[in-house]
């Protein structure tokens, strides 16, 4: 037995002592060529050499030689990879050196050290010379990644930074610099760490081989191209990297590369045999046997890989300050600079990755987890300021040693609280330990202040916006957002920010009540240093600067904060106590009124003019107030005028006044000028003259009309109406406003004239006039003219100023088009005439709806913004103000009430369609200028300037626009204003792989939109790591709710794009306390597919979740138990999956009536019938409905109902909007008795619903204003008992004629019985109706080949419909001259199918080809 073993001792010698030879002798090969080539580049007269071949071979040579010597631990495809590797190297030798016996001499080295190496089984202890050389050929590999192939990935450069390190300190023990006994322990660590390295850029070799053979010959040649075209100067510094060493390391590497002779050869062996049989055993272990994670490829990745290897480094670290410090060699200090210039970014590199791992396998919740996130913030912040100017030298080192022993104790606390929770052990004495590590903090940051940095210069900011209100009620709301985030960097100073918050609240209290303008420059300084407190705070947050900010600037800001609050308090003490603070309200700054509108020509607005004619002229013999509102510039005052002038009018009244208000009212001047109108008297009224009742006496038994033109306020309407004396004489008060509020409080009888923008025909006629007089317009200028005034969006201030622009040009269409190319810049250069109009009501609005007004800006023009998402959108910004007494949605509400009150946003909300709202593109220019100037938010193309000190970006341009190099927030982006986003859009495709946004800690909203970006597992986690976030849309493909989404438990809005998965919510979903709107494209509670329990604790709720959307549901008790966790959802929609339930014999159905607070549900029933078509008939039977009581909007999709599930729904006290689509109705009857009263229904849809017979009673739908009736084929007729509802407004029928004849019939009867054409009737006649012209399919943001093959579809579709519907029109015009009518039955019936088939293909094309986020495509899909 001995025998053997002594034998096969001595054959492993043999051996390695072989491979050992091999291994020298390629080396000595591979240096004399490298010399060979330095000789060969330098000698003249030469032939030029390729040097992108050079780099090339320097790069195979280097990755032979590294895994030549890794051969043993069991790299994939070894000998098909090296083999291939090696005819590379031939490749590029003979077209280099033209030197067979070069060439033959390292191509032969090559093969023998693959065919013996492959075969070795020797994991010992390397050699420190082959250990040396295998570093320097993995710092050399690493180096070239990090500077040519991905130069814009940081990991890459921290991994040549530690490779380099290591490999510069493993140098040193080999030259003997350092005592082995020293390096002992660090070795083995050392050389596990070359194994992961290495076997990382194995992996990475083979997927890239893999990759490229998948692209064909010409993509073949780009790749190499792109990998080869590096500058002259690049290439003479990759050279140098690789192979020109300083003269003295040259001599050392050709030592080290060839210079072994065989006595040393002999000690080599014999140090390797000498290890005794323990330490060979461990080493094994600790070199071959690479765990199970690394040998998984998944976890293959770069940052997996600093994790494991950054520790290396930080052992070497601690033996240099240990050991080293004191070193007088040159070579010693030289390498510990080398240290302290990379080490820093090392660390932060591995602690900001630690963080991200932390976060995917241990919940925050988790005891003593936060405590070890602090401690991370807090070395982050240190580690992103060194080294600085501001940090002593001398001291550099003694500080990175303290902060590299705290990451060490942080980093095996992390791997000691894992290891606990996966063997589900006590975490108690970690967590003793992390509440003593955090006492750590003061203690250095008492060193940082006193030892470790220099005391920075004074610096004073100054406030860069306008609105200095404006700015404080934002940063009040901040600061409260951030005290209530719980977020790990806040903790570091949360005392802090909360003295901030508090002082800074009580110097605005003094503000508020007294005009600024007495103290401004106290003002002024109060704003300077409220910028200089939110700068200083967001920078520790974000790290920039953080560690100055942290120990000096932060205590020097509250400081002066705290003087400023104390010189507030004595002012506040000096003024008198029995006279109060003088100024309450504000005056109102005097403005420029629209400009007269005497001279101006009038079109448009016939209906509105005959409407306020007889308003004024016939009617209530009381008193009447008419009101007119509008946004700015609509024509208010133009239309007034036109009404006040007309003779009709004027010969109705015995007196008359015209009298603009403004916003700077002087309530006697005011009565004085309409004296002075109605008394025909220019004379100037004493001081002492009682105006008002010389007024009142003067209208007094007069029918007299009195015109108020622009009325800001309620107050001066109140004030002057007392004057204007109640008699019954017809006497009249037109009033113009912008304030919706105003003009309802003024209408004792009249409702208010909301006057409308001027259509297409109405713009092009005003333009027409204004630009030719009495003239024609040209037709050669008709096509751009009416585009001209179409562009103006029906604004009469638009249309004006352009028709303007355009008479005094030369009446020619290059010029024209010009101007149509150019319409907004023109529209702004006249700033002064036009946004001076939209600046009026802006300047009127309080501070706290203007960032909600200027948030319109963020979205691109034209662009219709839902209430749903302005709701999720202002909330999670911080725009919206918190209070005790109502909830967030009510205050939202009576905000967004305000704004369309101030004509300055149009609302959309017609019955039965989700209300949603859109500025004016004029309203939109202004607000992002003022957005801009207000730094509150920029958009980022390529053709406008960006700023992105801004607090929002949005993104909208193409790639191909910024360039194929951009990239927005790469990690190697140490510093950069963007850090200090708190909202990120991004409508294209210009983030890249190597784009990261884990900077943006302070980022509170972001969009992504997944038609270009798809978020990986690696970019989620980054996003995980944003735990400021409030509102997140992204698109992902990951199949559950990962672990790291527990991070985020301020997230309030969460939408994913799935498509494809269905993402398990359980048990993450609990985590997300503040959660308020949850959509994802499908998600469940459990893995439908798994039967494993979840267990949830009783107390758990989601009491913030208002808004749940996508669901998938089966049958299930838990499901219900879970639903009763969401106490205030108000809106659901969820996908049932047919389950029976044998207790109801029905169909299982959850039971909701417990969700009091619930609104709005939309459920699909999804059949175990896999035929498309729908329900089954036979399986009509009753649901045990139990809807909450509080339900208006039901939405119910393809399912079976009977009578008595009609009647349930019918019973709903508050539903006020059904619809049902693809149902199929028991028996096709629908009979409603007296029973069936659906009490406060507004809205009903029936869409592809199977119904015949339908039967209404007098009193089933009383309040009913909207019936849709879609693809109802089976129904012949509409009951005649709908012309009976009172309040009834539109109905909608398709292309069914018997239900168009019917509607007809309805509105006829209407008619007859009223009096008034008050009944709508909406038919689509046999046709498409395509919302977007096919020539803007260009602006589509999808792929070429889809947007060819979309065209040709879509101008199929149109062809074989205009020539199918021509046919059939033409034959039902010949039978229709006939009396044969049965032949029109024959016709109807193939072109319905032939219209529903092509409605398929439109249905269907969009969901193949276009992304489902496009605006445009939505449009499509539409």
């Amino acid at each position: 037995m001995e025998k053997r073993e002594d034998n096969e001792g001595k054959i492993e010698k043999e051996e390695a002592n072989n491979s050992m030879v091999l291994l020298s002798a390629l080396r000595m090969d591979i240096a004399d060529a490298l010399d060979f080539l330095e000789r060969l580049k330098n000698e003249e007269n030469q032939k030029a050499l390729d040097m992108d071949q050079v780099v090339n071979l320097k790069l195979e040579l280097a990755f032979i030689c590294t895994h030549v010597l890794l051969s043993y631990s069991d790299l994939e495809q070894f000998e098909d990879v090296m083999t291939a590797k090696g005819q590379e190297v031939e490749n590029l030798l003979r077209s280099i050196l033209y030197d067979d016996h070069v060439l033959a001499s390292v191509r032969d080295n090559i093969d023998h050290c693959i065919s013996s190496q492959h075969h070795t089984k020797s994991s010992a202890t390397m050699l420190e010379e082959l250990l040396n050389f295998l570093l320097l050929n993995l710092h050399h590999l690493s180096k070239f990644l990090a500077e040519h192939k991905f130069p814009l990935m940081t990991e890459y450069e921290i991994l040549q930074n530690v490779c380099g390190n290591v490999r510069d300190f493993h140098g040193l023990i080999v030259n003997g610099c350092i005592e082995h006994e020293i390096v002992e322990c660090v070795l083995p660590q050392i050389q596990l760490m070359a194994e992961r390295v290495g076997h990382f850029l194995w992996e990475d070799q083979i997927d890239e081989d893999s990759k490229l053979s998948e692209i064909d010959e010409d993509g073949q040649t780009d790749a190499n191209s792109q990998l080869s075209e590096i500058d002259e100067d690049d290439q003479t510094d990759a050279n140098s990297q690789l192979s020109e060493i300083d003269e003295d390391d040259q001599t050392d590497a050709n030592s080290q590369l060839s210079e072994i002779d065989e006595d040393d050869q002999t000690d080599a062996n014999s140090q390797l045999s000498k290890i005794d049989e323990d330490d060979q055993t461990d080493a094994n272990s600790q070199l071959s046997e690479l765990d199970d994670d690394d040998r998984d490829s998944l976890l293959f990745n770069l940052p997996h890989l600093l994790l494991k290897i950054v520790p290396t480094e930080l052992e070497v670290m601690l033996i240099c300050y240990t050991n080293l410090k004191a070193s007088t060699s040159a070579e010693i200090g030289r390498f510990i600079k080398k240290l302290l210039e990379t080490s820093p970014d090392n660390l932060r590199e591995y602690l900001i990755h630690l963080q991200e791992h932390m976060i995917t396998v241990i919940t925050p919740s988790t005891s003593g987890a936060r405590n070890i996130h602090v401690m991370m913030e807090f070395l982050l912040i240190i580690l992103s300021d060194m080294p600085k100017d501001f940090i002593h030298h001398d001291k550099l080192f003694d500080l990175l040693a303290r902060v590299g022993a705290l990451t060490r104790e942080v980093s095996t606390l992390v791997r000691d609280l894992e290891e606990k929770l996966r063997n589900k052990e006590s975490t108690d004495e970690t967590n003793r330990a992390t509440l003593k590590l955090l006492e750590n903090i003061e203690l250095l940051k008492e060193d940082l202040e006193h030892v470790y940095l220099k005391v920075p210069d004074s610096s004073q900011c100054c406030f860069p916006m306008s609105n200095g209100p404006l700015f404080m009620d934002l940063l009040q709301r901040h600061l409260d957002d951030l005290l209530d985030s719980n977020a790990y960097s806040i903790a570091l100073i949360k005392e802090e920010i909360g003295l901030v918050k508090q002082d800074l609240k009580s110097i605005r209290s003094f503000f508020v009540n007294i005009e600024k303008g007495l103290y401004k420059d106290l003002w002024a300084r109060v704003l300077n240093v409220a910028y200089e407190a939110k700068d200083v705070i967001d920078s520790i947050i974000v790290r920039d600067n953080g560690l100055l900010h942290l120990i000096f600037s932060l205590p020097i800001t509250i400081n002066k904060i705290k003087l400023i609050k104390e010189e507030v308090s004595d002012l506040h003490e000096k003024i008198p106590k029995n006279r109060g603070l003088v100024v309450v309200k504000s005056p109102k700054k005097l403005v420029e009124s629209e400009s007269s509108p005497a001279g101006k020509i009038i079109v448009g607005f016939k209906e509105e003019t005959n409407w306020l004619m007889r308003k004024l002229t016939s009617g209530p013999a009381d008193l009447d107030v008419i009101s007119i509102t509008g946004m700015p510039g609509s024509g208010k005052t133009t239309l007034a005028y036109k009404v006040y002038n007309d003779k009709s009018v004027s010969s109705h009244f015995d007196l008359r006044a015209w009298c603009t208000v403004d916003q700077g009212y002087d309530e006697r001047k005011l009565l004085e000028k309409i004296f002075n109108q109605v008394s025909d008297s220019d004379s100037k009224l004493s001081k002492n003259s009682d105006v008002a009742d010389m007024l009142r006496k003067q209208l007094l038994g007069k029918r007299y009309l009195i015109v108020l033109d622009d009325v800001w306020d309620t107050t001066i309407l109140d004030e002057l109406r007392r004057s204007f004396p109640e008699v019954k004489k017809g006497s009249r008060i037109i009033l113009t406003t912008r304030e919706k509020k105003v003009a309802s409080h003024g209408k004792p009888y009249t409702d208010p004239l909301h006057l409308r923008l001027l259509r297409s025909k109405e713009s092009w006629e005003l333009l027409e006039k204004r630009a030719f007089g009495n003239e024609s317009c040209p037709d050669e200028l008709l096509d751009v003219g009416t585009e001209i005034a179409e562009n103006c969006k029906g604004l009469p201030l638009v249309v004006d100023l352009i028709a303007g622009v355009i008479a005094g040009r030369e009446k020619e269409k290059s010029v024209w088009h010009e101007v149509l190319n150019n319409l907004n810049s023109f529209i702004l250069k006249n700033e002064v005439e036009v946004m001076k109009v939209i600046e009026i009501s802006y300047d009127h609005l309080p501070d706290h709806l203007k960032p909600c007004l200027l948030h319109f800006a963020s979205k691109p023009k034209d662009s219709v913004t839902t209430i749903y998402e302005l709701k999720a959108v202002w909330i999670a910004e911080g725009f919206v103000e918190k209070t005790e007494m109502k909830s967030t949605e009510e205050v939202v509400k009576i905000y967004l009430d305000d704004l369309i009150s101030s004509s300055l946003v149009i609302l959309f909300n017609e019955i039965g369609d989700e209300p949603s709202c859109q500025v004016h593109d004029l309203v939109h220019d202004f607000c992002l200028i003022k957005a801009r100037e207000e730094k509150l938010l920029d958009l980022i193309s390529s053709t406008a300037p960006s700023n992105l000190l801004s607090r929002q970006i949005t993104i909208d341009d193409d790639k191909e626009h910024f360039g194929h190099n951009f990239v927005l927030f790469g990690s190697n982006k140490k510093r950069h204003s963007g850090k200090h986003l708190y909202a990120l859009r991004i409508n294209n495709d210009c983030v890249s792989d190597a784009c990261h946004l884990r900077h943006l800690r302070l980022l509170r909203v972001l969009y992504l939109d997944p038609s270009f970006i798809m978020v990986n597992d690696s970019l989620l986690n980054e996003i995980c790591m944003l735990n400021h976030l409030r509102f997140l849309f992204i698109g992902s493909q990951v199949e559950s709710l990962p672990l790291s989404f527990s991070n985020l438990w301020n997230l309030e809005s969460l939408s994913v794009y799935n498509e494809g998965s269905t993402w398990v919510l359980l048990p993450r979903i609990w985590d997300l306390v503040k959660l308020r709107v949850l959509f994802m494209s499908a998600c469940s509670f459990f893995d439908l597919n798994s039967d494993e329990p979840i267990l949830i604790p009783e107390d758990t709720k989601l009491k913030n979740l208002r808004q749940l959307e996508n669901l998938e549901l089966s049958c299930s008790k838990d499901a219900e138990d879970i639903f009763k966790r969401f106490p205030n959802l108000q809106g659901l929609a969820f996908r049932l999956k047919e389950s029976w339930d044998y207790s109801t014999e029905g169909y299982w159905f959850p039971k909701l009536d417990f969700l009091t607070e619930l609104e709005d549900l939309r459920i699909v029933f999804e059949s175990s019938n896999t035929n498309d078509s729908g329900p089954s008939v036979a399986t009509n039977r009753p649901w045990d409905f139990h809807f909450p009581a509080s339900l208006k909007s039901l939405w119910l999709g393809v399912f079976p109902l009977s009578s008595d599930s009609l009647s349930i729904i019918a019973s709903l006290p508050n539903l006020e909007k059904l619809t049902l689509k693809k149902t199929i109705i028991q028996g096709e009857e629908w009979n409603m008795g007296e029973e069936d009263t659906f009490e406060n229904l507004k809205f009903l849809e029936l869409d592809k619903v199977a119904l015949a017979k339908w039967e209404v009673g007098e009193e089933s739908f009383p309040v009913l204003e909207k019936l849709v009736l879609w693809r109802c084929r089976k129904l012949e007729e509409i009951p005649p008992s709908f012309g009976d509802i009172y309040s009834l407004k539109i109905i909608k029928v398709d292309y069914n004629h018997q239900l168009q004849d019917s509607a007809m019939m309805i509105k006829q009867y209407v008619e007859d019985m009223t009096g008034e054409d008050k009944l709508q009737r909406a038919c689509k006649e046999c046709r498409i109706e395509f919302p977007l012209p096919v020539h803007q399919l260009s602006r589509l943001k999808i792929n070429p080949q889809a947007k060819v093959l979309f065209i040709q579809v879509v101008s199929l579709v149109y062809t074989l419909l205009f020539f199918g519907t021509g046919l059939i029109y033409l034959h039902i015009m010949c039978c229709s001259s006939s009396s044969d009518t049965s032949r029109l039955s024959v016709l109807y019936e193939p072109f319905t199918v032939f219209c529903e088939s092509l409605l398929m293909v439109a249905t269907i094309l969009p969901d193949v080809v276009l992304p489902r986020s496009d605006n445009a495509a939505a449009q499509l899909r539409k």
